[in-house]
């Protein structure tokens, strides 16, 4: 292993940590804003109004598996599930590009799936409420 800083590899546990949490914050707020106003959520998002607030309980429960380490791989791939839906839609339905051309584009989603893929192959790290 070619490590630069080993020293830093002690933090591990706290670096995979700050991801899940920063992970959760951005799922359990957008899980949020879709269940106080479904029916707005659901004409923005293209979706039912039902189907929002599966949604929405789908991003509130895995965010919070994945803050506080409670089968927070399943709930990380849960969130990837999510990701991998926005992108589809995105990507074959809105033609959006991945930057996007009018709003936003797919990176973002990209991004997330990836940072939840992260959580699910290294399980974490040992820093858990449970």
């Amino acid at each position: 292993m070619n490590v630069t800083f080993p020293e830093l590899l002690r933090f591990n546990d706290l670096g995979l940590l700050l991801l899940r949490l920063m992970v959760a914050a951005v799922f359990f707020t957008s899980g949020v804003n879709h269940l106080k106003d479904p029916t707005g959520r659901a004409k923005s998002i293209g979706a039912s109004p039902g189907f929002t607030i599966f949604l929405g309980a789908g991003e509130v429960l895995g965010s919070t598996g994945v803050a506080l380490g409670v089968f927070t791989q399943l709930a990380a791939l849960g969130l990837i599930l999510i990701m991998l839906g926005a992108m589809q839609k995105k990507i074959f339905v809105w033609k959006t590009g991945f930057w996007g051309r009018t709003g936003y584009g797919w990176h973002y989603d990209l991004m997330l799936a990836v940072m939840s893929l992260v959580i699910v192959v290294t399980g974490g790290g040992k820093l858990v409420v449970l």
